[in-house]
C-alpha cells in the first residue's frame, strides 16, 4: 500500500492531509510541513512483529520481599539535586531548555563530570560540537580530568547500540534532541516526526536499562522548547534554564516534575571556572539595595518550596503625555494594570497623570500573586516620596475590591525574613486556619491601610 504524506506543524505537532497555510491548533502561519509517512514502533513486515500478547497487571500495593526503587543518585551539585526533587532517579527522563549560550552544556558537562569522579559511568553525546569542542570547554572549567565517555554522533539507533555495551551509565546525556535522527523515519533531522521519534527510543532506553536521561532542547522566540508538545508529556521533568547576559546569576526552573515539586529553582553565578551554586539567593537579590530610596519594597515570595526574599522597585513620575506609559520588567504587565486600578478607586491613590515603571532588581521573575502588597507598597512610596521602613518586607494578594487577600506557606516567608534580620512583614491578616506567625508581622485588611501606613510615615519624617 503506498503511503499519503501528511503535513505536520512543526511548532505544536498537529497533523493535517493538505497543506495549510496557518495551523488551526496553535495560529502559527508558514509551519505546516510535508513530511512522508512515518514508521512507528510495530512498523516493519508482519513476520518481524511482536505478538500482540497480553499484558500483565501488577497490585498497587508492593508485596512482601519485592525489591523497592533504587534510590536517588546525587550529583554533587545541591542546586541541580534540589530542582529535580532530590537528585537523579534511576530511568528518569529530564528536558532541559533554554536560550542559545546561556550555560546550559557548561551546567550539565559539570554535573557530568561530577557523577563520573564518584565512580559512576556517565556518557555525555553531542550533536552539535565535536568531541574536541566539548574537551575544550572541559579544560576552561577544570574538569578535564574527569571520566566522562564523550561521542559526537546524531543517530539514535548508532546512540542506543553503543549505551548498550557494558554496564548501563547511570547518566546519559543528549545535546541535542534536535540534532538527532532515527531510521525508522523518513523525513529531515529536526522535524516533529523525528524530534518525537528520536525521543522515544531513547526513552525507552532510558526506561529498560534505568538510565537517567538528560536531553537539551532548544527554545523558540517566546522562550517554549521546540519541537513537539508530545516530547514535553513524554518525559517525567521539564526545566528551563533562565537568565538574561546582564546579570551574572543563572536559575533552572522546573515546570514538570513527577518525581518532585514543580516550580522549583535552583539558582547559579556564572563565574570564569563555570556554573557556581548559589545556596542563599536572597542575599544575592538584596546585595547593594539603597534602604533610604523611595520606592523600593522587598518582597517575601515563594519559589517551590524555597522561600525567596527579592526587591520590587518603582518609579512613579508626572508626564505630559495624553496616555501615561506603564513599563515592568520581571512581572506581569496586566498584574500591574489591576494593582494600579485598584489603588485609584479603593485607596484614593491617584497615578492616572503618571508614568509608572515598575522593575524586580536582579532579572527575576515573579509571577505568585503574593506580590501584589510589594508591589503597591512600592508605587505609593515611590508617589508620596516615602521611603519604606528598611526592616521590613511585605506579601500579599490584593483583590479588585481591595481587600488583601492570605497567601500560602506564610510562615516560611516570614522565617526567611527574620533570618536576613528583617524584624517587620506586612502582610494579610491571619485566617481562620491555624498557622504560626511572628509577632512582627502587621496584619493589613485593605489597600486603604497600606496607604494610610506609608502616608502616616511620611508625616511623621517630616515632623522629625
Amino acid at each position: 500500500m503506498a503511503k499519503h504524506p501528511t503535513f505536520t506543524c512543526q511548532s505544536c505537532g498537529a497533523v493535517y492531509n493538505r497543506w495549510r497555510g496557518k495551523c488551526e491548533a496553535c495560529g502559527g502561519w508558514n509551519t505546516v510541513v510535508e513530511e512522508s509517512g512515518a514508521a512507528g514502533p510495530l512498523a516493519g513486515p508482519a513476520a518481524t512483529r511482536p505478538s500482540r500478547a497480553k499484558g500483565r497487571v501488577f497490585p498497587l500495593q508492593a508485596l512482601t520481599g519485592e525489591s523497592r526503587e533504587p534510590p536517588r543518585t546525587l550529583t554533587r551539585n545541591g542546586e541541580f539535586d534540589r530542582v529535580l526533587g532530590g537528585g537523579l532517579v534511576p530511568g528518569s527522563v529530564i528536558l532541559i531548555g533554554g536560550d542559545p549560550g546561556i550555560g546550559k552544556s557548561t551546567l550539565l558537562i559539570q554535573v557530568a563530570a561530577a557523577l563520573a569522579s564518584g565512580g559512576n559511568r556517565v556518557t555525555y553525546i553531542s550533536g552539535e560540537e565535536a568531541v574536541a569542542q566539548v574537551r575544550m570547554r572541559a579544560e576552561r572549567l577544570g574538569l578535564a580530568g574527569a571520566p566522562v565517555e564523550l561521542a559526537a554522533e546524531t543517530n539514535v539507533e548508532d546512540i542506543v547500540a553503543t549505551l548498550s555495551q557494558g554496564p548501563a551509565p547511570r547518566l546519559a546525556v543528549i545535546d541535542s534532541i534536535q540534532t538527532m535522527w532515527t531510521e525508522t523515519v523518513e523525513s529531515a533531522p529536526g522535524t516533529v516526526s523525528q524530534v518525537r521519534g528520536s525521543a522515544q527510543a531513547l526513552i525507552r532506553f532510558a526506561k529498560t536499562h534505568g538510565t537517567a536521561l538528560i536531553l537539551v532542547g532548544h527554545v523558540t522566540k517566546d522562550g517554549q522548547i521546540a519541537g513537539p508538545r508530545v516530547v514535553e508529556h513524554m518525559v517525567d521533568c521539564v526545566a528551563s534554564f533562565e537568565g538574561d547576559s546582564a546579570h551574572h546569576f543563572r536559575i533552572l526552573r522546573a515546570a514538570k516534575n513527577r518525581f518532585g515539586p514543580t516550580d522549583e529553582i535552583g539558582v547559579f553565578e556564572m563565574t570564569d571556572r563555570g556554573l557556581a551554586e548559589v545556596p542563599n539567593p536572597s542575599e544575592l537579590f538584596l546585595a547593594g539595595r539603597d534602604m533610604a530610596t523611595p520606592g523600593a519594597a522587598v518582597f517575601a515570595g515563594m519559589e517551590g518550596t524555597r522561600p525567596l526574599l527579592v526587591e520590587i522597585q518603582a518609579l512613579v513620575a508626572p508626564t505630559s503625555l495624553g496616555t501615561p506609559r506603564r513599563a515592568v520588567v520581571g512581572w506581569d504587565p496586566a498584574r500591574l494594570s489591576m494593582v494600579l486600578a485598584v489603588l485609584e478607586t479603593h485607596a484614593g491613590v491617584r497615578l492616572g497623570g503618571h508614568d509608572v515603571y515598575l522593575n524586580v532588581a536582579g532579572g527575576l521573575r515573579v509571577s505568585e500573586p503574593a506580590a501584589d502588597l510589594a508591589a503597591a507598597a512600592a508605587l505609593v512610596s515611590s508617589l508620596t516620596g516615602s521611603a519604606l521602613p528598611p526592616e521590613s518586607v511585605f506579601f500579599g494578594e490584593i483583590g479588585l475590591s481591595g481587600s488583601i487577600r492570605p497567601v500560602t506557606q506564610s510562615s516560611a516567608r516570614i522565617k526567611e525574613a527574620t533570618k536576613l534580620g528583617f524584624s517587620k512583614a506586612f502582610c494579610p491578616n491571619p485566617s481562620g486556619e491555624r498557622e504560626e506567625r511572628s509577632p512582627a508581622s502587621i496584619g493589613l485588611a485593605h489597600v486603604a491601610d497600606l496607604a494610610a501606613r506609608i502616608a502616616g510615615t511620611r508625616r511623621r519624617a517630616a515632623a522629625e
